[in-house]
């Protein structure tokens, strides 16, 4: 039987509550039943972040091979679907070997967790790296059924007043509020490429040679929707951050994707908006530093 780490136990019962202390009591059963199922064997320690418990693998055939358990929510639901589409294009996202609909679990290819993109130290050369990834991400079309950029933009939209009414802070109110107007000039046309949403520099690993895929880096984690590319660019300028390299950042960004930069600019500033609305929602009275930093830097910019 696994051990499920007390950290990440911890992490589902804050987010979510009695659900997630029944997901997190349950795992070490779910973890067998796969183990089992899909002729698995554990091969290291278990591995895990916010939303999701990894367990290293070999599979019956001698191949090295991951099981992710996760809660099943409109963030993860889409995961293989997405998975699937990008494999098929050959996008540089992680293969999906397995996938169980009733729980969410997936098996998937095995990268080199000890080569996340946060180990290369020039953040210039990382910030290149993930920009060409997210190049080829973003250039699939959504698959039918995939969450849409349009309802979550509706739904900061419908909160944003309530959420800058509860900063103390009387210019992060008026920031806000200003990435609000921002994407209400373009939440009409919200666009129909399959996001990943989460692109940072830990969701790309390298890629194992034994697998094909020496000399990648490759992009897993999704929490994808359907939308314009813009509200990608956000994990690459908040992680790492730098203040003196976020409009770098956004240029290079920009370009490699070959982004107007206009809309780019305002579904970038969604993305702060999207912050402040959860954070105000928890309590929260002031924005991250960082985010309001980037919000006024995009904002001098325009």
């Amino acid at each position: 039987m696994i051990e499920v780490p007390e950290e990440f136990a911890a992490c589902q019962v804050e987010f979510k509550g009695a659900a997630g202390r029944a997901f997190a009591s349950a795992l070490p059963a779910l973890a067998e039943e796969f183990l089992d199922r899909w002729g698995l064997r554990p091969d290291g320690g278990v591995m895990y972040g916010m939303c999701a418990l990894v367990l290293p693998v070999v599979r019956e055939d001698g191949r090295p091979a991951a099981l992710k358990l996760q809660m099943v929510d409109e963030e993860t639901v889409g995961e293989p679907a997405a998975l699937r589409a990008w494999g098929a294009a050959g996008a540089g996202a992680v293969g999906l070997l397995e996938y169980d609909a009733r729980t969410g679990a997936l098996l998937l290819e095995r990268l080199d967790e000890r080569r996340p993109l946060t180990s290369v130290a020039d953040a210039r050369v990382a910030v290149g790296v993930l920009a060409r990834s997210l190049a080829r991400l973003v250039s699939v079309p959504a698959p039918e059924g995939m969450r849409g950029l349009g309802e979550v933009a509706a739904r900061m939209l419908e909160a944003a007043p309530g959420a800058a009414g509860a900063l103390a802070d009387e210019g992060e109110r008026r920031l806000l509020l200003d990435c609000a107007a921002a994407v209400r000039v373009v939440a009409g046309e919200p666009g129909d490429r399959l996001l990943h949403w989460d692109l940072h520099y830990d969701n790309i690993l390298a890629g194992r040679p034994e697998e094909g895929r020496a000399g990648q880096w490759v992009a897993l984690d999704p929490k994808p929707l359907a939308g314009d590319p813009g509200f990608e660019l956000f994990p690459a300028l908040d992680n790492r951050f730098d203040a003196s390299e976020v409009l770098w950042r956004f240029d290079l960004l920009t370009e490699v994707l070959g982004l107007d930069r206009d809309r780019a600019r305002a579904w970038t500033l969604g993305r702060v908006l999207q912050n402040g609305v959860w954070s105000t929602g928890g309590g929260a009275r002031r924005l991250s530093a960082d985010h309001a930093e980037i919000a006024r830097r995009l904002s001098r910019r325009s």
